[in-house]
């Protein structure tokens, strides 16, 4: 049987403590995938005493522009320490967390239907704001306690296994960094290079390719890169073998290896490995680049195939590269493997939360 609807604004009260002591010292913002984050607004000179403080288990939001981002910024405090936000946002409580559990509900603000149930009550204005009567009249399924508890323990376990995999995926290209720069760096004498060793151009390792537009594909299950990783999947790869993806613009430092079949759109590059054992040494070349040097002021920094094939580079002899390859091989396919399950994980979560308006 389906769980009738609850009034939000029935279960939550806003709270409007200041922080007119000056006790807080740290001041967040919300982003996009509804976590606190640290605020890039600049302070200096602002009267701090005006902005709010949030407690732990308390909630903030931003409700201006839920209509053109199509999504409300939301988050729960998870800190043990009060911080400060934006006077402009919402910072609310549950009443009685005996009835409602603030991660369940902060699971609920996570749901993607959620969000468009919030864009669905925006106001007309351009910034299509989220009225405080609007957004306390949104419902929600509330189940009994024990077993909004499940729920939470389930979606928990969930994420701190993503949150462990994601830690290990660190550890991993960390000490993949170490025995780049040990292999090839600290200590290097490029004067005097090992026998079998010299200088070139990363021109000599790989061919710079662009990617192409993918507007023209269907759904497949190949994957789609951009510059911020995996986008969607496509019925067709532009290349078959592993490569480097490079972004040409905005975020350049988000360089990433690919192991398997792609596509990669037109704002980014991809490469061809003149021989297959270099794959992993150019990878890490491309990851110790000087980015700020490509900036040169301008607001959306670019990278072109001329700075690239132009990179001077140690190329070391066929053996070092084998033995190189040999040991990143065992680290990246680890690393691929953390991702690809915590792919399969964040699934599986975003499935849990979409059947939290089932559960009965």
């Amino acid at each position: 049987m389906k769980l009738s609807y609850k009034r939000l604004g029935d279960y939550i009260e806003p709270i409007k403590l200041r922080n007119s002591e000056l006790n807080a010292k740290e001041l967040l913002g919300i982003n996009i995938n509804k976590y606190f984050m640290t605020s890039v607004a600049n302070i200096v000179g602002t009267d701090l005493s005006k902005y709010k403080i949030v407690l732990k288990d308390q909630f903030a939001c931003n409700r201006m522009h839920v209509g053109r981002d199509y999504r409300i910024p939301i988050a729960i405090s998870q800190s043990q320490e009060p911080f400060m936000v934006s006077p402009a946002y919402d910072v609310f409580e549950i009443k009685n967390t005996k009835k409602l559990l603030p991660e369940y509900l902060m699971m609920w603000f996570s749901r993607s239907e959620f969000d468009r149930n919030a864009w669905f009550y925006t106001d007309a204005d351009v910034r299509g704001g989220l009225a405080w009567q609007a957004f306390e009249d949104m419902q929600l399924p509330i189940p009994h306690p024990n077993k909004q508890r499940e729920i939470v323990n389930e979606y928990n376990t969930i994420k701190n296994r993503i949150n462990l995999n994601n830690q290990l995926i660190q550890k991993l290209e960390e000490t993949a960094q170490a025995i780049y720069r040990e292999w090839f760096v600290e200590g290097l004498d490029l004067e005097n290079l090992p026998e079998g060793w010299k200088m070139g151009k990363l021109s000599d390792l790989i061919e710079i390719k662009y990617g192409k537009a993918y507007s023209h594909l269907e759904e497949g299950d190949i994957p789609l890169y951009g510059s911020g990783g995996l986008m969607s999947k496509v019925n067709k790869p532009l290349y078959k073998k592993p490569s480097v993806l490079i972004p040409r613009k905005g975020t350049l430092r988000n360089i990433m290896f690919v192991n398997h079949a792609f596509w990669c759109v037109d704002t980014m590059f991809y490469s061809i490995f003149k021989d297959k054992k270099v794959g992993y040494y150019a990878y890490y070349i491309l990851k110790q680049l000087d980015f700020e040097a490509l900036n040169q002021g301008s607001a959306v920094p670019s990278m072109t195939t001329a700075f690239l094939n132009d990179i001077d580079v140690v190329l070391p002899n066929q053996k070092r590269l084998n033995d190189f390859n040999e040991v990143l091989h065992k680290l990246i396919s680890h690393k691929e493997s953390l991702e690809n399950e915590n792919q399969k994980l964040s699934e599986l979560k975003d499935l849990l939360l979409s059947k939290l308006a089932t559960i009965a």
